[in-house]
C-alpha cells in the first residue's frame, strides 16, 4: 500500500508542475572517460539540508544507474547551486467598460490577476574536470517549488527533477 501510495504522489507531484532543464556542454569532450564522480567538499547548494540530502542521494542513484561511482579520487566533480524567486503572474482576467454611438466610442480594460505567485527554483548542476578542462558539461533546471509540501512530495519532487536533468548525462553526440 505505500509503495502505491509513494508511486500515486510522485505522478501527482511530477504532472502538477513541468520541470525545464538547460543543457550545456564542451563539445571536445570525450564522455566516456569519466567513470568516477565526487562532490566538492565546500558545496552549498542552497537548499535546506534535508533537501541537500535528499538531492545528493537522488544523484547517486542515478549516476549508478549510468555506471558512474562515487570516489575519493574522482574523474570530476560535481557542483550545485539554487535560488528561488516567484514567478510573474500570467494569468489574468480583462474587465472592460465600452460604449459606443455615432462617431463616438471608448472602452476602458483592466486586467485581473488570477491566483497566487508561484514559487520556482532553479538549481545548476556543474560538472567539472579538474585535471583537465575545468567545466565540461552543465544542466540548468527550473520547476515549481512548494515549501509547505511533505517530506514525501520533496522528495519526490527532486527525484524526478534528477532523472530530467541526468537524462541529459552524457549528452548524445
Amino acid at each position: 500500500m505505500k509503495k502505491i501510495l509513494a508511486l500515486l504522489t510522485l505522478i501527482v507531484v511530477t504532472s502538477c508542475a513541468s520541470i525545464y532543464v538547460n543543457y550545456d556542454y564542451e563539445k571536445q569532450t570525450d564522455f566516456t572517460k569519466y567513470k568516477t564522480y565526487n562532490y566538492y567538499s565546500d558545496i552549498d547548494t542552497g537548499l535546506t539540508e534535508f533537501d541537500t540530502k535528499r538531492l545528493l542521494d537522488a544523484l547517486d542513484e542515478t549516476l549508478l544507474l549510468k555506471g558512474l561511482t562515487l570516489s575519493d579520487n574522482p574523474d570530476f566533480f560535481i557542483d550545485i547551486t539554487s535560488s528561488e524567486f516567484q514567478n510573474n503572474q500570467r494569468n489574468s482576467v480583462g474587465v472592460g467598460v465600452g460604449g459606443s454611438g455615432r462617431n463616438v466610442g471608448g472602452g476602458i480594460s483592466i486586467g485581473l490577476p488570477i491566483g497566487q505567485p508561484k514559487l520556482s527554483r532553479q538549481i545548476v548542476f556543474d560538472f567539472h574536470d579538474e585535471n583537465g578542462i575545468g567545466l565540461f558539461w552543465q544542466a540548468v533546471s527550473e520547476s515549481g517549488y512548494n515549501p509547505n509540501a511533505s517530506p514525501e512530495q520533496k522528495e519526490a519532487r527532486i527525484k524526478a527533477i534528477v532523472e530530467k536533468v541526468l537524462k541529459g548525462f552524457p549528452p548524445k553526440q
